[in-house]
């Protein structure tokens, strides 16, 4: 019998004084069978720290090979951001960033090991490929803050962010940099 995925009802409210944005938005997450929850939290902060018009997970979970977990899609129909999660391999990225103008890679991994992933292969326009990592101990604390419903209020300024839900509030900093420099 083939394992179904478990579907979060979430409400974020976004606070993002960093890149003047304000918005409360509720949606149905899907977690993949074979996805932890700390991946999708890590999906849910992208979301929320990439919220734009046009944003969305991909149609095809973690299954899809084609469509990144997250993107953003402009009204004609164009993706404009495309947003991977955990350690993506070199050739995923390559294909993004050959397909797309902006390409940010939200993880809690170890940089160097997937520095030396992509240093090993070629890859389109691998300077100009984001990364934004978070702390594994942000991320354990979030996971307490997870019930059945997922009820988060994200604040981020001065690169610092700020979660609270579920009587658990948590913090760290947000550190960004480029694929080949580090963060």
């Amino acid at each position: 019998m083939a394992l179904t995925a478990t579907i979060y009802p979430s409400k974020l409210t976004v606070s993002d004084v960093d890149r003047g944005v304000y918005d409360t938005v509720e949606l149905r997450v899907a977690q993949h069978p074979s996805e932890t929850l700390r991946y999708l939290l890590t999906r849910l902060v992208a979301y929320a720290l990439e919220l734009d018009e046009g944003i969305a997970f991909s149609r095809g979970g973690l299954s899809d090979t084609e469509d990144p977990p997250l993107s953003v899609t402009d009204l004609t129909g164009v993706r404009r951001v495309w947003i991977e999660v955990g350690s993506p391999s070199a050739e995923r990225l390559h294909k993004a960033s050959k397909a797309t103008r902006r390409v940010v890679i939200y993880t809690w991994s170890d940089l160097a090991h997937l520095r030396r992933e992509v240093a090993s292969r070629p890859i389109h326009r691998m300077e100009a490929i984001e990364v934004v990592t978070l702390d594994v101990a942000f991320l354990d604390a979030l996971e307490r803050a997870v019930g059945r419903k997922i009820e988060l209020e994200l604040v981020r300024t001065g690169g610092q962010l700020y979660v609270t839900g579920n009587g658990v509030s948590c913090e760290t900093r947000v550190e960004s940099g480029t694929l080949t420099a580090p963060t």
